[in-house]
C-alpha cells in the first residue's frame, strides 16, 4: 500500500511542477502523509527532479531538516 501512496506522491508533484508555489503545497502534504522511508525515497527523487526544473529548488527547504 506504501509503495501506491510514494507512487500517487510523485505523480502529483510532477503534475503541479509548473507553479513552484503549488509544487510547494503539495510537498507540504506529501510531507504529513509519508512514513520516514518513503520520505527518503521522495528526497532522492527529488533531487534528480529539481535538476531539470531548478524554479522549484526553493520547495527543498520544507524536506531537508
Amino acid at each position: 500500500m506504501s509503495k501506491i501512496m510514494f507512487d500517487y506522491t510523485k505523480s502529483i508533484l510532477e503534475r503541479v511542477s509548473f507553479d513552484p508555489t503549488l509544487f510547494c503545497k503539495e510537498l507540504e502534504k506529501a510531507i504529513k502523509t509519508l512514513l520516514p522511508y518513503e520520505m527518503e525515497q521522495l528526497n532522492e527523487w527529488l533531487s534528480t527532479f529539481i535538476i531539470e526544473k531548478p524554479e522549484l529548488k526553493q520547495c527543498l527547504v520544507l524536506v531537508k531538516v
